[in-house]
């Protein structure tokens, strides 16, 4: 779940008489189009962002021989008036590296039961109108059927929008290259951008007289102070994330109740030919879902020989854990009509923390009071964004 707040009382800029109207922390799918918007309102800001680039979780691989674009993060995004492609895929338990038999639902088709359970589906949706809003805008009291265990975090995720997406499609770029968008921002926001930086310090909100606040940032060339008017967060909510920015005790009461999953991308070449793609399913657990750690799937891309890997895992893994997990996982499939030849992992990024949720004690109490938060799904994120903006600072 990629996250967007404000703090008031914030600070930027090398001048203390002349602050920015904006510090912005993270440069992925919320805060690159924040920062796209903020300059298109003519507000001055600073955005620090951790790795060299923006766009987040849209990663792409460039090192095929055909100079093809391989995307590994964001496949596509929300858009109604997209063909529907139909997807094949083979079901594999990786546990034991044999197929399993399950019935595939292939959307929209003519199978009256899936009908019927599109609707069904539906109908519950129809039961909480406040998700359709882009934040977790909930009433009080909340519907007691949407406390169930990750109900709440499901349907918001799984919504009519994303229904009517599979029905109708996708929107993708012919060219296969998601990260064209924010390369293009790059080039917008130039100076603006603090690449490969973090938050060393805080100081915020220092007096009634001057609720703007201070922060240091640690770039490649050292450390920058910055003053600024607003801090605005499009970063993981986590109480990792947020330290630096000075908490006081009921800051670090409110975000520790954040967990996340964690969940690795990559590309792998020198494997089998799959038809379109193979899923991992499990014996004797619900609904086949398959036991973390481990792959989720593994895609064919657009260029032959070059598989999109999806790894998940409920805790943290080191990056070279994941990778030999892959690898021996992808070995572990051998039947006759599959010959694998030297796996080798070509590209890997890290998607985590995956997710973020809290408790079901804390939705109780009013944890998402306010529709501060939205979730993990860039058609929302970018809405939520558009609303956060207009409403507080224009």
């Amino acid at each position: 779940m990629c996250l967007i707040g404000t703090v008031a009382g914030v600070a930027q800029s090398d001048s203390k008489h002349n602050p920015f109207s904006f510090n912005q922390l993270g440069g992925g799918s919320a805060g690159t189009y924040a920062a796209i918007r903020l300059r298109q309102l003519g507000k001055s800001f600073v955005v620090i962002e951790k790795q060299d680039r923006l766009g987040g979780h849209s990663n792409t691989y460039f090192g095929t021989a055909t100079g093809i674009p391989v995307p590994y993060g964001v496949m596509s995004i929300l858009n109604k008036s997209v063909v529907t492609v139909t997807n094949q895929s083979e079901n594999v338990d990786f546990a034991t590296g044999e197929p399993i038999a399950i019935k595939l639902i292939t959307i929209p088709n003519d199978d009256p039961e899936v009908r019927i359970a599109i609707e069904n589906y539906k109908a519950q949706l129809a039961k909480c109108p406040f998700l359709e809003d882009e934040s977790y805008n909930l009433p009080d009291p909340i519907p007691e059927d949407s406390l169930l265990k990750l109900t709440l975090y499901m349907l918001k995720m799984f919504s009519l929008d994303v229904i009517y997406g599979i029905q109708h499609g996708f929107l993708n770029l012919p060219s296969h290259d998601n990260s064209v968008l924010y390369r293009a921002a790059e080039k917008k926001l130039g100076h603006d951008m603090l690449y490969k930086s973090r938050v060393f310090s805080a100081m915020r909100g220092l007096s009634e007289m001057d609720n703007s606040s201070y922060i240091l940032a640690q770039t490649p060339s050292g450390q920058k102070p910055i003053h600024a008017k607003n801090i605005l967060i499009a970063v993981s909510q986590t109480i990792e994330n947020l330290m630096p920015l000075s908490l006081d005790r009921k800051g670090r009461e409110i975000f520790a109740q954040f967990t996340g999953t964690y969940r690795y991308s990559s590309v792998i070449k020198n494997i089998y030919h799959i038809a379109q793609s193979i899923e991992n399913r499990a014996y004797g657990t619900p609904y086949n879902l398959p036991i973390l750690p481990g792959v989720y799937s593994l895609v064919n891309t657009s260029v032959p020989g070059l598989n999109w890997v999806l790894y998940g895992s409920p805790t943290f893994m080191r990056n070279e854990e994941v990778k030999k997990d892959i690898v021996n996982s992808v070995l572990l499939i051998r039947r006759p009509n599959i010959t694998v030849a030297g796996p080798e992992i070509v590209a890997f990024r890290t998607h985590s923390p995956y997710e973020l949720t809290v408790p079901v004690q804390a939705i109780q109490g009013g944890f998402y009071t306010g529709a501060a938060l939205t979730a993990h799904e860039s058609h929302l994120i970018w809405g939520f964004t558009e609303k956060l903006l207009l409403k507080h600072f224009v």
